[in-house]
């Protein structure tokens, strides 16, 4: 094994036990707790999610948590992004959160918003413009970017009522924690059909989706 693997592993963790010697022991974060069921059952929760825009779901596989995570992202994390998904981190993002993502998801995480296949917001950090994203081309619109964004609550915020597909008449949905121009950028998303961005929200294990087929009025 590499000397530059070794550091990918053990980067960022505290609490690390001394072996023989004095040589630190890595300690490294499991992933999920039975990986190819709980993957399988939290990627069907997002799709879930996608396919009902404004519900409220429940990520409830048991997983690692780093520092700087919430149980909900962390498992999103684990069960949508690969070796094939570039991922963006706020600059500020704990080193031990790369770590784990290096380690369990073997993503390359890119420096430029808009080479990013998941854009990943913890709670904390600033959600970069939608439009700053990948946005897709006419061809490929799916080449566009999902953000999965922390919120501090899918249930106390403000209200809008979200309209399209997945939903029968309209749904209302009170996010707390997102920028201040938030939905007035969605509008501007919705508009760029079959352009733009598509992201989860989660609060905690709490999970919510707005596809960019969705129109939310405030």
């Amino acid at each position: 094994m590499s000397g530059q693997t070794i550091a990918a592993q053990t980067a960022g963790y505290d609490n690390v036990p001394a072996g023989r010697h004095g040589a630190l022991a890595p300690m490294l974060l499991p992933g999920f707790d039975d990986a190819v069921p709980s993957a399988q059952r939290t990627f069907r929760a997002a799709l879930d999610a996608m396919s009902h825009p404004g519900s409220i779901g429940e990520l409830a596989e048991p997983c690692g948590v780093p520092q700087g995570l919430s149980p909900g992202l962390s498992a999103l994390l684990l069960a949508l992004v690969d070796s094939d998904t570039p991922l963006w981190l706020p600059p500020e993002t704990p080193e031990g959160v790369r770590a784990f993502l290096r380690f369990h998801c073997g993503c390359p995480l890119v420096a430029q918003v808009a080479q990013a296949a998941f854009v990943v917001v913890p709670a904390g950090h600033a959600v970069p413009d939608l439009m700053a994203c990948a946005q897709g081309d006419p061809a490929y619109p799916d080449r566009s970017a999902t953000l999965l964004i922390e919120v501090a609550s899918l249930d106390s915020g403000p209200e809008v009522t979200l309209r399209g597909p997945g939903i029968e008449t309209h749904a209302t949905l009170a996010v707390q924690g997102l920028p201040a121009d938030f939905w007035t950028q969605w509008q501007a998303n919705h508009a760029r059909f079959p352009l733009g961005v598509d992201v989860l929200l989660t609060s905690g294990s709490a999970l919510c989706a707005l596809p960019r087929t969705t129109q939310a009025e405030a």
